[in-house]
């Protein structure tokens, strides 16, 4: 075990924000920081902002630090390899934060982070058969089948976000045509409203807050839980998961979401039982909160060892 007084840095890098705590071995955030991705700067502008934050956060006192990222990863090298919505390629992401707060530092994917959060604290947990669906500016998934976690060959499973829902529809930022990306992530919503009212709106937290009076934003709504419940569907009908964890930042729709998901799914497996929907109790924090499993971990910990007991 470490130092009771010890932390350690997690930071969880998204398309639109930039979310990073010092955690204590509680999971307790000490400190916390949430800025903008400079997304439109480019891709070194993201780089030197999230090198700012873990420096302005720890001022050097944390044991260990973990970075978790979007889109494809090296684990191994530590490589930012690819991210359609940041537009870096090969950035030694993990080397130069480890330079600059001089400790050792974990590094991942994002969705990857938030599904070990979910399977090690919140609603996955002990769960042989689940998936954990993070939904923000982007959608990914964490799949466990048979108590192993999925990985695939090249890496990559889990690119739920770009299974196409409806072949020959929208194109999406990656070139297909048709992605669940493209239809019900918190950016696609916006997008979307945008193009039929003629109306920007900040987030998709603006659209949420009309969806009883607006009958655009109400129209963009379904069909975003539609997609999602076509996605699911075929996941469910592949891999049979006992519990379906809904989390990320469109999570915070709360009944809304998981409610129409839960009719929708249900409705297109006629023949079969349809799995658990829930939502994530973890909340925007599991990817950070599985940055700092990963950093305890490095530092020699088993993880926060003194996460507070369930109700």
């Amino acid at each position: 075990m470490t130092n009771p007084a010890a932390t350690v840095l997690a930071v969880d890098v998204g398309g639109t924000s930039i979310k990073a705590s010092v955690l204590d071995d509680a999971g307790q955030p000490l400190r916390t920081d949430v800025r903008r991705t400079p997304v439109d700067e480019g891709p070194d502008a993201v780089v030197a902002a999230v090198r700012r934050t873990a420096l302005d956060l720890t001022d050097g006192a944390v044991v260990a630090a973990a970075v978790v990222v979007p889109g494809s990863v090296d684990v191994a090298t530590g490589t930012a390899t690819y991210s359609v919505n940041i537009g870096w390629h090969d950035v030694p992401l993990r080397d130069l934060v480890a330079r600059d707060l001089g400790v050792p530092v974990a590094f991942g994917h994002d969705v990857g982070a938030a599904g070990l959060a979910e399977r090690t604290l919140g609603a996955a947990l002990g769960v042989t058969d689940s998936l954990v669906l993070v939904i923000g500016t982007g959608v990914a998934g964490v799949a466990v089948s048979g108590g192993a976690l999925v990985q695939g060959a090249t890496g990559l499973a889990g690119e739920i976000g770009h299974i196409p829902v409806h072949p020959g529809g929208e194109r999406c930022a990656c070139g297909q045509l048709g992605c669940l990306e493209t239809y019900a992530s918190a950016g696609a919503l916006v997008r979307r409203y945008a193009a039929r009212s003629g109306r920007d709106l900040a987030g998709a937290d603006e659209l949420l807050a009309i969806l009883d009076t607006d009958d655009v934003a109400g129209a963009v709504w379904s069909e975003a839980v539609e997609a999602l419940s076509i996605a699911l569907t075929t996941y469910a009908m592949l891999f049979d998961p006992s519990v379906v964890v809904l989390g990320g930042g469109l999570a915070d729709a709360g009944s809304c979401l998981v409610d129409g998901v839960r009719e929708g799914v249900a409705s297109m497996l006629v023949w079969r039982s349809t799995p658990q929907i829930v939502l994530s109790p973890l909340g925007r924090r599991a990817g950070q909160l599985g940055a700092g499993l990963q950093a305890w971990q490095l530092a020699g910990s088993d993880g926060f060892v003194n996460w507070p007991e369930p109700a």
